[in-house]
Formats: C-alpha cells, structure tokens, sequence
C-alpha cells in the first residue's frame, strides 16, 4: 500500500487486500526498531565492502571484514541481508587453450611437495603456473610465482607466448624481491617444456632452489595454483568486456598488486590479506626474537 498510495485511494486499497484503513496509518506512524535501525546502518556497511571487494566478495569474506572494522554481525545474519540486497558474487565459466605441454625430451623432477601446501616460514615453498589471458587481439599468457606461506604473488609476467622466457622472467621477478628461506627453498610446477627447460632448471639450480613437479596429468599436485587462477578468472576476467592486450596487462597487474596481495581476503589465511597475513607474521618473529634476547632478572 505504501508503494502505491500515489497511484490508487488509500480506502481503495484497504478493500481490495482486506485489511483496515486504520491499521495502515498505525503502521506508518510506528517508530522503527532498534533491530531495523541496526538491519539499515549494517546493510549499508555490508554494501560498501561489497563494493569495495569489486563486487567479487560473499559473506564470509564480508563477515570478516565487518569483524576487522570492529562492526558486531552474526555471519547469518550477513548472509541475509546481502540476499536481500540482491548482492551476489556471480560465476561465469569459459573454455579455455591448454597452456601445460609434457610431450618433451627434457628430465621431470619427482613430486617433492607431495600435495603438502602449507608452510611454516616465507620463502619456503613456491608455486607456479601459466593461465590464458582472453583480449580482443588474441590470447596473452600470465605466469606467475607464489608463495605457499601467505598465498602471496611473488613474481609474474605476461606474454604474448608460451616460451620459457614468459616464465623465466615470472621466476627472476621473484627473486628480485624475495630471499629463499635459510632452511631452503621448494619450487613446485607442472611438468611443461616451459619449467623443464634447461635455461629454467639452470636458473633454479644458480638460486640453490630444489625443483619439484607434479605427476603427469594431476592437475590437484598443483592445486594452490590452480585455484588462484580460478579465482583470477571469475573476480576479474570474465567480469570484463572486451580488452586489447595492453588494457588487459594493466588491469590485471593493478589487480594482482594492489588488490590481491594487499586487499583480498584469504580464507586459508584466516581471511587476511597476503600483505596483512605476512605483516602479523613478521611482528610475532620480531616479538619472539625480543623475548629470547630479554636480559634476566635476578
């Protein structure tokens, strides 16, 4: 009725859906509830970080935002309300070019990782794979390099080829800003010509780092990988229209830089961010070193 009272005689409608006159303007009049009032401010938080996620985040993720903002909200009740908004992060899938060739001569290192994707310092365990980048001009190629540790992207780049310097120039980018762990470094790829290479295992050898591969045809011996490039596809690509190849090389560079290492909430990082999960870490070791080194008290 209150949707319609422009258009139809308040009486009329009263009889139409058989309620009273009288009870409408009663409604009307009511104050809202603390709980409405609550409902209205918490589904606009829930909107701004929404927004803030590009619209990719579902309530988990917002759930645990609200929580690092000091806002108290039941993950239900989150839930509820981002229905009732209609904000839904949408899934769209495509086909897609195989980028992984194992018909090649070259020696395959054994499956090292095993499958154990957890780590327990920086540095201590990279991933790497290639995804297709679809642009208006043809296909463009990511290679990227990932810390197991905090799920950060180390090291990256992008071409308009599948040769081994696409990801030769993914692994020196890493190296550049990161140093392998002290007790050693694990580099875990598929068995493509590209990591078989001999210029790719002589780079890993000249950085002391152990090189291991998944078995042929297991794309799970890879998985951290594999999903990141899942979630690379339907938080950005597939939402884009179309793009030329530089357009696309912007957008996902500011993507992988500025969103997903420094913003994007990880569930397997207790829904922090790679920066912000690296950050704790670094604060607990500090902690831990002055502790050690604290001068008795006698």
């Amino acid at each position: 009725m209150e949707a319609h009272k422009d258009d139809y005689p308040v009486a009329l409608m009263a009889r139409v859906l058989q309620v009273s006159r009288s009870g409408y303007y009663a409604w009307r009049r009511r104050v809202p509830s603390k709980r409405q009032l609550h409902n209205q401010k918490l589904a606009e938080c829930i909107e701004e970080v929404f927004t803030a996620s590009r619209a990719t985040y579902g309530s988990p993720r917002v759930h645990a935002t609200l929580r690092a903002q000091g806002i108290a909200a039941g993950r239900h009740r989150v839930a509820r309300l981002m229905r009732r908004a209609g904000l839904v992060a949408r899934v769209r899938k495509r086909r897609y070019p195989r980028t992984t060739d194992s018909r090649h001569g070259y020696p395959v290192a054994d499956n090292l990782l095993a499958r154990q994707f957890g780590a327990c310092e920086a540095d201590s365990k990279w991933v790497a794979d290639i995804t297709y980048l679809p642009t208006c001009e043809g296909w463009l190629y990511l290679a990227v390099v990932m810390d197991l540790f905090s799920r950060r992207v180390v090291g990256w780049s992008m071409a308009t080829h599948l040769r081994t310097e696409l990801v030769l120039t993914a692994l020196q980018a890493a190296l550049a800003k990161r140093v392998p762990a002290s007790s050693g470094l694990l580099f875990h790829s598929d068995r493509g010509s590209q990591y078989a290479s001999w210029a790719y295992q002589q780079a890993l050898s000249a950085a002391g780092i152990t090189c291991s591969m998944s078995r042929s045809g297991t794309c799970l011996d890879n998985a951290v990988a594999e999903s990141f490039f899942g979630t690379l596809k339907v938080e950005l690509v597939y939402r884009l229209g179309p793009l030329d190849r530089r357009q696309m090389r912007t957008t996902v560079a500011e993507w992988l830089e500025v969103f997903y290492n420094r913003q994007r909430r990880h569930s397997a990082l207790g829904y922090r961010s790679p920066d912000e999960y690296e950050r704790h870490y670094c604060k607990e070791v500090k902690l831990s070193k002055t502790a050690v080194h604290q001068p008795t008290v006698h």
